[in-house]
């Protein structure tokens, strides 16, 4: 069954896909039904907003990418923003771009991986718009979360001696994407009922389609009582973040090879595709783990914490920023992680 966009109307189709939301958050007093979503947060907090946009065919493929999991993953990685800011997010507005190939019921199979992200995570949707397009589906999520006065991080506030930080692992959502390009090429031209083996890459490609943001360790640093001194979401690649932090600190950086957290999925893929496991973790990007830097003095605090791992340290801006190989050798690190903007590049 395929129901036209057009016969629901834009009035029409916002109403059909937010029925039933309910707030869930104290700081929203008025979400969908009017002008403008009424917010209020005590005198106590940060107002931290971002926004994200993505574009079919430069951010995300429809060949191999279901809406459900677009929806959730559009959601989330606004939600890892906030995060990264040392916050929580707390409501998001919702704007779609959509052509006539879609449907109606496409579009509640993405708003079904938006609700199930708000849901998962205690986040309000209070607005939104949507618009015709003429070049696919386009994406654009804002979101507002808050954060404690004189908690906030940022990327500037990293220092000579500081440990460096990442959670979770590295170069598993690159390998996803590099697994699905290639089975997209394999199977293009081929019957329809050709169907690729994921077997055994099931984690890969759940770090590409469902990625999730990395509230527990939050969390963790809350209960440990540390507070990192600089900190970024991994998006556009580890190599990329920590050069950011270390251009806005003004100090360099000394990364160990051997201390870069990479999956068996990850490290047996990049084999199999005949890629460097390391080059993937350092700019593979769309990681979305947490790249933070502390003082030495957090060191057996943070070598407590689950799921996160010490991988260098600050130095003086004149160090440069150094990647200490197996070997022993040192290399400069570069940005080569995703740009956007760059001809050619795509997601």
């Amino acid at each position: 069954m395929r129901t036209e966009i057009a016969t629901l109307g834009e009035f029409g189709l916002i109403r059909h896909l937010t029925e039933g939301i309910a707030p869930v958050n104290p700081s929203t007093r008025y979400g969908i039904g009017d002008d403008a979503a009424v917010l209020a947060y005590p005198a106590d907090k940060e107002l931290l907003v971002t926004t994200d946009l993505l574009l079919e065919g430069v951010h995300f493929d429809l060949t191999y990418v279901p809406l459900k999991h677009l929806g959730y993953k559009a959601a989330v990685v606004n939600f890892s923003d906030i995060y990264a800011m040392n916050g929580t997010p707390r409501q998001i507005t919702v704007s779609i771009g959509v052509s006539k190939r879609f449907s109606v019921e496409d579009m509640e199979a993405l708003y079904a991986g938006i609700r199930l992200a708000c849901e998962a995570y205690g986040v309000d949707i209070v607005g939104g718009d949507t618009t015709s397009s003429f070049t696919g589906l386009a994406i654009s999520i804002t979101c507002i979360g808050e954060a404690q006065k004189g908690r906030v991080v940022y990327r500037n506030g990293a220092r000579e001696t500081d440990l460096i930080c990442v959670s979770g692992n590295l170069g598993a959502a690159y390998m996803g994407l590099q697994l699905l390009e290639r089975e997209k090429s394999v199977l293009k031209g081929n019957a329809d009922d050709v169907q690729p083996d994921f077997s055994g890459k099931e984690y890969i490609l759940e770090r590409q389609l469902k990625p999730e943001a990395r509230r527990d360790i939050i969390r963790q640093l809350s209960e440990a009582r540390v507070l990192p001194t600089a900190m970024m979401d991994i998006s556009d690649g580890l190599s990329s973040e920590l050069l950011h932090i270390c251009t806005q600190s003004h100090c360099g950086c000394r990364v160990y090879e051997e201390r870069l957290p990479i999956d068996y999925q990850t490290a047996v893929m990049a084999e199999e595709l005949n890629m460097n496991v390391t080059t993937c973790a350092l700019n593979g990007g769309e990681d979305y783990e947490l790249l933070f830097t502390v003082p030495i003095g957090d060191r057996d605090k943070v070598d407590a914490m689950q799921n996160v791992r010490l991988i260098g340290y600050i130095t003086k801006a004149e160090a440069g920023c150094t990647l200490v190989a197996r070997d022993g050798g040192e290399f400069a690190l570069k940005a080569q992680g995703w740009n956007p903007l760059q001809e050619g590049q795509a997601k």
